[in-house]
């Protein structure tokens, strides 16, 4: 690709968390048996009328915001007509002419490369129902049909597929905090249009643009791209010519395949929504939505790494959850120690939650009783394993670590006279291992401070259970 210059631009398209659909009172993402949350206007049955979800005005709004989009206080729907069984009216409430949300940007970062992609406009819109093709047949689930959506349509700033899959990640964890959507792709909830286009290095005028419709992971996402970008170059560089079409993603082979030519805008003859009056909305509101604003991502790692000396690796980690991040933070601030916090964050909560499939919300463990947890660590109240063995109790039953210490017997033995007696017993139940070690192999250390460590039932302090074992087998 040296000598091609890569062109993407992405329609994300987000289902939003809302009590309800987009234009009535049943519930949006119902799940379950099939064609159960439907009522007239989901079926678009004659004489049903749309009724504005202002929730979902609200939730697009605030995305606006967290990108730096400018709000339009006046905002108009469109039907866009075609016909299709997931669309039962023939047509699609959409936002054409006069869409809520104009420009805006989201920065992302490939390989410590900071780049701005610029979004050319936020609209909303109806969800369609959901078809699942059979050998023989399709059947249609019309329980997704006017689910509140909203797309958000990027300029083509992507130059790889590194870049996109960066931008759906910042774009993912921006909505997820904001509380905008799960973003549950396995739900459908973030689905994409795929814009692609190549060009010889050196030129500025974009090339033919291919679409790629309906992709729904980010894996494939970044695989499809991979390989259309591979075979646009392909054909310019065998003297062929690019016709600009719709192109599906066929997972299983690894390949895009042509659907259709690519439509235009009039083919869908858009005109104004006859059944719904302008969204208006006035600067004070606006600016109400703004204040709701959490604080973000990349706001959120700047802050992390500054004020609580942390790596960016953590950060990265720590910051990739909200929850997990105010768990993190939680104890921080009750800990002198913010690095040990993060490490047994990043290590036995995370590890704990994974092997039993739940959500930080899940653990019985509190922010505190972390943070008191590690403090009896640096105090060298109980050793590292002690403190696995407490952790692990605070984790399923929750309480005070320092009452679990005095129920367990876990407290670390400090005392030079009782770690002396069981560096004496291992030096003399190993010799051999005592006489390798005074012939300066350093490693046999490690095997004494291991059997002082049995001997002692794991209580014995490692540090001074070295410190002895080297005064004895060096006197």
């Amino acid at each position: 690709m040296n000598d091609f210059i890569a062109s993407i631009g992405l329609e994300v398209h987000v289902q939003l968390k809302t009590r309800t659909k987009l234009f009535c009172a049943f519930p949006a993402h119902e799940e379950g048996d099939p064609n159960v949350a439907v009522c007239p206007v989901c079926l678009g049955l004659p004489g049903a009328m749309p009724v504005m979800n202002g929730e979902a005005i609200r939730q697009t709004v605030k995305t606006g915001l967290m990108i730096g989009s400018r709000i339009a206080l006046r905002s108009t729907f469109d039907r866009k007509n075609y016909f299709y069984p997931d669309m039962p009216k023939n047509f699609q409430i959409s936002q054409q002419a006069a869409p809520l949300c104009l420009g805006g940007a989201v920065e992302i970062d490939v390989g410590g490369q900071p780049k701005t992609i610029r979004v050319n406009h936020i609209h909303q819109e109806e969800d369609a129902a959901k078809i699942t093709h059979l050998e023989n047949s399709s059947e249609i689930d019309f329980n997704r049909a006017s689910t509140p959506l909203m797309e958000l349509v990027t300029e083509p700033d992507m130059a790889s597929p590194d870049e996109a899959m960066a931008f759906l990640i910042a774009l993912k964890e921006m909505l997820i905090y904001a509380g905008i959507s799960d973003c549950n792709l396995e739900l459908g909830q973030v689905r994409c249009d795929v814009n692609s286009s190549v060009r010889p290095a050196g030129t500025d005028l974009l090339g033919v643009k291919c679409e790629i419709k309906n992709m729904n992971t980010f894996k494939g996402i970044h695989r499809a791209l991979t390989y259309e970008l591979a075979r646009q170059v392909e054909v310019l560089r065998s003297g062929g010519m690019l016709v600009q079409e719709t192109r599906r993603w066929d997972d299983e082979a690894g390949v895009t395949l042509p659907m259709r030519s690519k439509e235009y805008a009039h083919d869908y003859r858009y005109f104004p929504e006859p059944d719904l009056p302008p969204v208006v909305l006035d600067a004070a509101t606006v600016e109400a939505w703004r204040a709701e604003l959490p604080e973000l991502p990349a706001v959120k790692r700047a802050r992390f790494i500054r004020d609580y000396g942390l790596p960016e690796y953590d950060v990265g980690v720590l910051t990739a959850d909200q929850a997990l991040a105010e768990f993190f933070e939680a104890a921080a601030q009750q800990s002198k120690n913010c690095k040990a916090v993060s490490n047994w964050v990043m290590g036995e909560l995370l590890r704990a939650l994974g092997e039993q499939g739940l959500g930080i919300a899940d653990a019985k463990i509190t922010p505190r009783a972390l943070a008191a947890l590690i403090a009896l660590v640096d105090a060298k109240t109980i050793n590292m394993p002690a403190a696995k063995e407490v952790f692990q109790v605070l984790f399923e039953k929750g309480g005070d670590p320092a009452a679990v210490v005095k129920e367990k017997g876990l407290a670390q033995v400090s005392d030079a006279g009782a770690i002396d007696g069981f560096a004496e017993r291992a030096i003399a139940a190993n010799e051999k291992v005592a006489a390798e070690f005074r012939g300066g192999k350093e490693t046999a250390l490690m095997f004494l401070v291991g059997q002082v460590m049995k001997l002692s039932r794991g209580k014995a302090n490692p540090q001074l259970a070295a410190e002895a074992l080297r005064r004895k087998l060096r006197g």
